[in-house]
């Protein structure tokens, strides 16, 4: 077969949706399309289409470790140095003297030495959030050389035969093969809050889930070819000047005009009043320079976050971008998912809640009776909770013999049995959406009302309801849909929320942290969640926020309508980035978590967007961290080391600004007053052995603050200019009486 790979029709090009429509063909065609068979690829013809088509899996970057090494030593503060270099030769020079080889190998070395800590720092933290998004990778089953195989699923290419099952994510885009139906989760990619229906011949998307059957399928599309792929490239990948890198600028904007001001004070009063000689001014002004640049900020900051990093991954949060630390450290509005996330996405019965309909029964055989009308295996979530409310899950078959079983459907919206007991009669038990079991059953008009009662009281509660019938079956009757049913029962179903998160909402709120639940379930479900989680149930349905006219005497507009709410339900994947751009624009520091492509703009779009645990490739490409663990206890716990990190970066900057102060006050007082010459090589010895100590400060024991950190660049230009200005003052004090006192001369008291 790998022969045919140069025949025109095999490229990526062929197989997208604007060439050769793979998805409509007949099954036979595709095959013949893709010169494949029902007995796979072999591994020969597999290698060579993977270099044709590429990995299935996102495009990435490759990333230039020289220019990454390099692009440390270009920022204002490195150019500022890099200027003094180049004084101490051209200048220096130009004064008659030569150039100044001892400051300029010195100067260089510092930079080197500064570029080359960050980018070990940046590269291992790099490697390590590389290494745990590997671990990460979907696996898939492929059928390759007639035998299947578990491999990870980049090394899928169209024509490969892969088997799909109960729980799996579907690795590329395929046509399903002969065999019972699928019903797919795409909510991930089409924001289809129910499972749809599969059969024989249809398509399945990559990044879909397999709720129910089991089947095998020919892969048609993958990597940037495919559906998801296609979505997740819609992305926007341009990078953008982050706020940490804005805050980096305007300190070191600060520290460049301080010296400015203080070498063109020193240049007036040093040439044309002092006369001093041309290499001693400009070994003054390099001094300044040098000792006033804080080079090593860009470093220390990059160990502080790199570490921070590292400590982030422990807890269980990859970092892929590690200036979201800093941004997470200031996030005051968390969007969160609520199923899965806030919820275990795990329904349950809660069995004191059921209510019977039939006095002939009881509770325990209304589950009993829903539990036969329940697949034992390929089950969906409703069956696994209806079953698992037995003691033993074999109760479900027990003395019986199954004749029939109706799968769910979204037409009839339930699932029937048709069984036998062990006396020999023949009986029917079903159970679905309450208003379909109600219109087949006999006591309809009687019971119409309660039933509804009912429904809307577990509504109210949060709580999903289930209808059960049952119905004996005549023998003359067996071949036939049977008689009218009885009504017996209604259960009512519950996402539980998970065991931490109540305490992990709290403890978000203590931390000012504002949680908002996101979720595109029902309003009263959100709300009734709200309520057991403590977070508030001042919550709306989607469609009070966009794309609807508003009455001008509503009491808020939407901006303030989604400050104030505690979340919003029935909300869509494209509601999720206008929540986030107005919040921004209310000046929050938001964080978004997500799972599907269809999250990823919101992800990109917050200041942190979070991927949660076993989220697609989408989600975690456009995201800025991506947890490992399920729920919201890992985003608190990293909030918390965010802010120590912050913390430390802030202590250090407010050092960084009072030793430009010092520097530059001091050492122009000295040269001024005293036309006191300091050597630049000393000032540049200093600067080195300073760079090693202060890096202790990205380890330093610090308390997270208790509300959410911002840059106040006022107070700590303020703070940093008053210790500068009293350790330049008690320098000029100490020289003032070193030389122009006797206050440390020991007398001779002999």
């Amino acid at each position: 077969m790998a022969e045919d790979l140069d025949k025109p029709l095999l490229n990526p090009e062929s197989f997208n949706r604007e060439g050769i429509d793979l998805e409509r063909l007949p099954l036979e065609e595709v095959f013949e399309q893709l010169r494949t068979s029902h007995r796979g690829l072999s591994s020969e013809d597999a290698e060579a289409r993977l270099m044709i088509f590429g990995p299935n899996k996102l495009e990435e970057k490759p990333e230039n470790k020289f220019l990454k090494f390099l692009g440390f030593m270009w920022n204002p503060l490195s150019w500022v140095m890099e200027a003094a270099a180049i004084m101490a030769i051209v200048l220096a020079n130009g004064g008659g003297q030569g150039p100044d080889w001892q400051d300029f190998v010195g100067i260089i070395c510092l930079l080197i030495i500064n570029s080359t800590i960050s980018f070990i720092e940046e590269n291992n933290a790099g490697n390590a959030a590389s290494a745990l998004m590997a671990r990460l990778a979907p696996k898939t089953k492929v059928l390759r050389d007639g035998q299947w195989q578990e491999q990870d699923a980049a090394i899928l290419v169209p024509g490969d035969i892969i088997s799909i099952k109960l729980g799996d994510i579907i690795p590329a885009d395929s046509r399903l093969l002969e065999g019972d139906s699928l019903k797919i989760d795409q909510s991930a990619l089409t924001g289809e809050s129910l499972p749809v229906t599969k059969r024989t011949g249809d398509e399945v998307y990559s990044g879909s889930t397999c709720k129910q059957g089991e089947i095998e399928a020919v892969v048609i599309a993958t990597g940037v070819n495919s559906f998801f792929g296609k979505a997740a490239h819609l992305v926007d990948s341009t990078e953008v000047v982050g706020h940490f890198q804005k805050v980096l600028t305007a300190i070191g904007n600060f520290c460049i005009c301080s010296i400015a001001v203080g070498m063109i004070l020193e240049i007036i009063v040093m040439f044309p009043v002092q006369h001093r000689s041309y290499r001693d001014g400009i070994n003054n002004l390099l001094v300044l320079l040098i000792g006033g640049i804080p080079i090593a900020m860009p470093t220390v900051l990059s160990v502080t976050l790199a570490i921070g990093s590292h400590r982030l991954s422990q807890q269980g949060a990859i970092t892929k971008r590690m200036t979201a630390i800093e941004e997470m450290a200031g996030m005051d509005v968390l969007c969160s998912d609520k199923t899965g996330t806030l919820t275990l996405n795990r329904l349950t019965v809660d069995r004191n809640l059921i209510e019977v309909f039939n006095k002939d029964m009881d509770k325990d055989m209304i589950v009993l009776l829903a539990a036969r009308a329940s697949r034992l295996e390929n089950q969906d979530a409703i069956d696994a909770a209806i079953v698992n409310m037995l003691a033993d899950p074999k109760e479900a078959r027990e003395n019986i013999r199954e004749v029939h079983f109706l799968p769910f459907n979204p037409v009839d919206k339930r699932t029937a049995i048709t069984y036998i007991d062990s006396d020999g009669n023949w009986y029917r038990a079903s159970k679905g959406a309450p208003e379909q079991i109600l219109n087949m059953s006999k006591e309809k008009n009687e019971i119409s009302g309660k039933v509804h009662a009912i429904i809307e009281k577990f509504a109210e509660r949060g709580l999903r309801s289930l209808g059960v019938a049952f119905q004996e079956v005549p023998e003359k009757t067996r071949e036939s849909p049977g008689g009218p049913w009885t009504f017996c029962g209604l259960l009512p179903l519950f996402d539980p929320p998970r065991h931490d998160s109540a305490e992990t909402i709290r403890r978000a709120l203590n931390l000012g942290v504002n949680v908002k639940m996101i979720t595109g379930d029902q309003l009263a479900i959100a709300k009734e969640t709200g309520r057991r989680l403590g977070m508030g149930t001042n919550m709306y349905p989607s469609s009070t926020l966009l794309g609807r006219d508003r009455d001008e005497n509503e009491a808020l507009p939407v901006d303030e309508l989604i400050e104030k709410a505690d979340g919003f339900a029935g909300v869509f994947p494209e509601h999720k980035y206008e929540i986030v751009k107005i919040l921004q624009e209310k000046k929050h520091v938001v964080g978004m978590t997500g799972d599907g492509v269809n999250d990823a703009p919101a992800l990109k779009k917050a200041d942190i967007g979070i991927a949660v645990a076993d989220s697609t490739d989408a989600a975690r490409s456009a995201s800025d961290i991506v947890l490992t663990e399920p729920g919201l206890s890992v985003i608190i716990s990293a909030v918390l080391t965010s802010r120590a990190i912050f913390q430390r970066m802030k202590n250090y900057t407010i050092y960084a600004v009072s030793i430009t102060i010092r520097i530059v006050l001091g050492f122009a007082l000295l040269a001024l007053i005293w036309e006191y010459d300091f050597p630049p090589f000393m000032v540049l010895i200093i600067a080195i052995l300073n760079d090693g100590t202060i890096m202790t400060i990205s380890q330093d024991r610090v308390k997270p603050s208790p509300r959410p950190d911002s840059w106040k660049l006022e107070e700590i230009f303020a703070t940093g200019i008053v210790i500068g200005t009293y350790l330049a003052l008690v320098t000029v004090l100490f020289y003032w009486l070193v030389i122009d006192t006797n206050f440390f001369e020991v007398s001779d008291i002999w």
